[in-house]
């Protein structure tokens, strides 16, 4: 008997902070899929320098209930703006969706006080929208022993299964980055491993007022300091928290697990270019040990750093056989998106999103929450 096909929008905001990533498919919640829209919103400057002022001020669980009045407005304009998006969205393309599956923004994320916290109210983004939305997805997976991320790697696993890739691993290099594994006999295991672009990013934004290293342009210009860089990466590597697949001690990190103070004192070209290196040598790492135990895998880059040319450069010189994800004619940008529309099908089913070889959680689990809130 066929599966019901679901049409589901989905919604992903990223640790850059500067807008959502609105895509919508259309799937069963199991192994069919295709895309019909995807597209990019950016943020008005009001919610974007308002997001990056309040989660440079909050570091602590303290720190959420001293600014709850920011959040709690910040938060309501975030919705808005995802309402109209998304209505705008429909309306122009004369379309419909069973389902919105809304991340929200995050604002704090820390797995061992089980608390990760998404700015965006479901209930409000449903009412506005007048459909069922499905948000809130870590919540079970924290409360089962899990870290809350990644979330991604079913449907990394669904794309293997419908390019039939066999053996692959999906390297995401968004603000963290993060790695999915699928081996021949379809087990998934995945992880956060460290600082993707978040370091580069706020290097950029606090030293040029901007909001990112285009292309890796300005670290092109630089020079890698092979004395700090080298004492950078020793530590990193040695520090008990780094997962490199043969130690498994944390699988989810937050931008504010990172600094770039290793890298004060040096020129804005130089800090970008040896702040590039480390987050390349870190993804070499990945590829290095993945490849020890999984020799004929596929390896496919995708989120924001895939389009850093100086930090792919670097990942290539030791790789040359590394596919961009575009390859597979999937925009390597809307992966997320992608994900969370697939996922709020999921969730609505009934079915697990996460896994213990994921995100550590106990046993599979379902997640998200469902409102229909007109």
């Amino acid at each position: 008997m066929k599966k019901k096909l679901f049409t589901s929008l989905g919604l992903m905001s990223g640790t850059s902070m500067d807008g959502i990533d609105l895509s919508i498919i259309k799937s069963d919640g199991f192994d069919e899929y295709t895309t019909i829209i995807d597209q990019y919103f950016k943020y008005n400057n009001d919610i974007y320098e308002n997001l990056i002022t309040l989660r440079d001020r909050i570091s602590n669980l303290a720190d959420l209930t001293k600014y709850k009045s920011d959040l709690d407005e910040l938060e309501r304009k975030i919705s808005i703006f995802n309402a109209e998006t998304v209505n705008n969205v429909l309306s122009k393309n004369n379309l419909n969706v069973d389902l919105i599956g809304f991340h929200g923004q995050t604002i704090y994320h820390n797995a061992k006080e089980k608390v990760s916290i998404q700015l965006g109210n479901g209930n409000l983004l449903s009412q506005l929208t007048k459909k069922k939305v499905v948000f809130n997805f870590r919540k079970n997976d924290l409360a089962n022993g899990g870290q809350g991320a990644p979330l991604t790697p079913i449907f990394h696993q669904l794309l293997e299964k419908k390019f039939n890739l066999g053996q692959v691993i999906f390297i995401n290099i968004g603000g963290i980055i993060n790695s999915t594994t699928i081996s021949n006999n379809q087990i998934i295991s995945a992880s956060d491993h460290g600082p993707g672009m978040c370091l580069i990013d706020e290097w950029i934004r606090k030293k040029m007022n901007k909001r990112f290293d285009t292309d890796g342009n300005i670290a092109k210009t630089g020079r890698i300091n092979k004395i700090i860089l080298d004492q950078a990466l020793d530590n990193f590597f040695n520090n008990e928290n780094y997962d490199n697949q043969s130690k498994n001690k944390n699988k989810s990190f937050d931008t504010k697990d990172f600094n770039f103070s290793f890298i004060r004192g040096l020129s804005i070209e130089d800090g970008a270019a040896t702040l590039t290196e480390f987050s390349a040598q870190i993804i070499k790492d990945i590829i290095d040990s993945k490849l020890n135990t999984y020799n004929k895998a596929k390896v496919y880059l995708c989120g924001g750093g895939r389009k850093n040319n100086f930090l792919i450069d670097s990942v290539r010189e030791k790789n040359q056989n590394i596919k961009q994800i575009d390859e597979l004619g999937i925009d390597g940008d809307y992966v997320e998106s992608q994900a969370f529309a697939y996922i709020a099908i999921r969730s609505f089913l009934e079915l697990e999103i996460t896994f213990p070889e994921t995100t550590g959680c106990k046993i599979p689990c379902s997640g998200g929450v469902l409102t229909n809130n007109y």
